[in-house]
């Protein structure tokens, strides 16, 4: 007997095709193949390929926030290196769907309206740079554009890493953490 459809079974089976095959791959038809009924059953659950795909994009913004709220470092400095950190484990764990978050804003920018979820991770991810703020243990620098310094660092990591040029667990730990330490260095009021 086949599972009742709904947006949630919909949504999954996109989510696990878009982490199988690459985005490219992804359509309304090949997620209806997949359940078993034809494409316009699905239009019952989302309205086309984009509404799928942000309701994926949600998804995963969510469980990158699970992550972020998982760490329970109390120093603030070690807190801000433990949420970045989380961000590179959370993309080399999903490839496919974290590049599909990067086509959901997490602020305005210029016409583009913010994606909330994504406007709700960053704003998890920059408590613990708030909090280095404001224990003095910062520059003085906007808690938003620190953040945002980190993001371009840890993103570039990331993706670095999933180019595969053939790093070991090794190596690929020595990258991210000195990273991550660079960008504190240049952040810290006191870099000693």
């Amino acid at each position: 007997m086949p599972v009742p459809l709904s947006r949630d079974l919909v949504v999954d089976t996109a989510r696990a095709q878009l982490e199988r095959d690459g985005s490219a791959e992804l359509s309304l038809r090949a997620v209806a193949r997949e359940l078993g009924v034809t494409a316009p059953a699905l239009y019952a659950y989302v309205a086309d390929k984009n509404e799928l795909l942000a309701a994926v994009a949600a998804g995963h913004f969510e469980r990158l926030i699970e992550r972020f709220e998982a760490v329970e470092e109390t120093d603030p400095i070690q807190r801000v290196r433990e949420v970045s950190r989380a961000y590179v484990d959370h993309a080399l764990a999903s490839p496919a769907l974290f590049r599909l978050l990067f086509n959901y804003p997490p602020t305005e920018a210029g016409e583009v309206e913010a994606f909330p979820p994504a406007a709700r991770a960053f704003e998890v991810a920059s408590r613990a740079m708030a909090a280095a703020r404001d224990a003095g243990l910062l520059r003085p620098i906007e808690v938003d554009r620190a953040c945002t310094v980190m993001w371009a660092a840890t993103h570039g990591v990331a993706e670095i890493l999933l180019m595969g040029f053939g790093f070991d667990r090794a190596a690929a730990d020595d990258l991210i953490e000195t990273t991550i330490d660079t960008v504190l260095a240049g952040l810290l009021a006191d870099p000693s």
